[in-house]
């Protein structure tokens, strides 16, 4: 069974998030999220990439050949067979530098949600599950629990070398959910366009014990 190809939605902005630009989507308030188990990851600073059993794309559906893609194309090749019919795995390509340069990475592909034949949104426990099977790295969590939006907003993040968090409910969800069910902090002055590094030179960032 062939999944069909979705563009990932854009995550709406949390309210004090300093990276929102005028065009983008923005939450009013966090009400959506009182009383929910929330967890809080790392936002990296890569290519948001889908994979299905039978093919992969970056968040374009019509994504074009670029270097920077080849990495994470040869590894769909070894576990694209893991991936059920009609399911896609989520993540961000972390193979070529953007604004931030990474030197201690695990994998040049963080997984972050993976979305069932029904368009159903797995639980962060099942996607950590189906992490471990693929032997694949997931974000650094920061924060996990009931939601409290003085602890997340409390949060210390180095704008020098973290892009910012991304909030999901821990809970599993429907796709026609998606914006109720999800939130991002993006650093300030964080404006980088697909044609700017896409037309730079590739500059691969650093795996762990990696030189």
């Amino acid at each position: 069974m062939s999944a069909p190809r979705s563009k990932y939605p854009r995550t709406p902005h949390l309210p004090w998030s300093p990276g929102a630009a005028t065009d983008d989507v923005k939450l009013d308030d966090c009400s959506k999220f009182e009383g929910r188990q929330v967890v809080v990851t790392e936002k990296m600073d890569g290519e948001n990439t889908s994979l299905y059993s039978d093919g992969l794309h970056a968040r374009s559906l019509d994504s074009r050949h670029h270097p920077s893609r080849d990495w994470v194309k040869a590894w769909h090749g070894g576990i694209a067979h893991h991936i059920p019919g009609g399911w896609r795995l989520c993540g961000e390509n972390v193979y070529a530098r953007h604004s931030i340069a990474y030197d201690h990475l695990e994998s040049y592909f963080y997984l972050f949600s993976i979305w069932n034949e029904a368009n159903h949104c797995l639980s962060w426990q099942e996607t950590q599950e189906w992490a471990a099977l693929l032997e694949c790295p997931c974000p650094a969590v920061l924060f996990e629990g009931e939601w409290n939006a003085k602890t997340i907003r409390s949060l210390q993040i180095d704008p020098l070398t973290t892009e910012g968090y991304v909030v999901r409910l821990a809970d599993g969800f429907a796709w026609d959910n998606f914006s109720a069910s999800m939130g991002k902090w993006v650093r300030p002055h964080h404006v980088q366009t697909d044609q700017h590094w896409m037309h730079a030179p590739v500059i691969p960032n650093q795996l762990r014990n990696h030189g």
